[in-house]
């Protein structure tokens, strides 16, 4: 028997793919004949991107036969990475365990990188102590299973219908388990 899902399923996976494949070229036809290329510089300097960007705008755009304008667009990234490359973003990334960029201006490469350490850091400690927490979670987890095995096996014991064997397994499993 075959089942058709549901009509919003086929809307929303068919959405999703849309979505998927839109997501394959940085700029559409119209972005790449309009564009201020200062300005797209700008925002992919302000949030992180590599050097490397342009080259995937560059082939988006080569598809529609627009070049980008280099000068514009590396403009506008040196200012945007000015405002990315602060020492209270460095804390941020390092905080959240994301990898060091290597591309900060000079004169923000310093600051921007100690900061990143010092988050790092603090990344490194809320791990350990996470790992730590797990650790003393499970040891109290077996605490609790042994606790459960011991009072089983004094029921065994004191239980008058227990045969001798099986109380001198019983205690002999007591004495293990302690």
């Amino acid at each position: 028997m075959i089942r058709i899902p549901p009509k919003g399923y086929i809307i929303a996976a068919t959405l999703l793919a849309a979505l998927g494949l839109s997501g394959c070229a940085t700029m559409n036809r119209g972005e790449c004949q309009t564009v201020d290329w200062r300005t797209v510089g700008y925002e992919d300097g302000v949030s992180g991107q590599s050097s490397g960007r342009i080259a995937q705008h560059r082939k988006a755009c080569a598809k529609h036969g627009v070049a980008p304008d280099l000068d514009a667009y590396q403009s506008g990234r040196e200012q945007g990475l000015r405002e990315y490359c602060t020492a209270d973003n460095g804390f941020r990334l390092g905080e959240r365990g994301a990898s060091l960029p290597a591309f900060c201006p000079d004169d923000r490469q310093m600051a921007f990188e100690s900061a990143y350490r010092d988050g790092f850091h603090l990344y490194q400690l809320r791990a350990s102590l996470n790992q730590a927490v797990n650790s003393l979670e499970a040891a109290r987890r077996e605490q609790h299973d042994i606790e459960h095995q011991l009072v089983g096996l004094s029921d065994l014991i004191v239980a008058k219908d227990t045969e001798t064997a099986a109380r001198a397994q019983a205690l002999l499993d007591v004495k293990h388990l302690a």
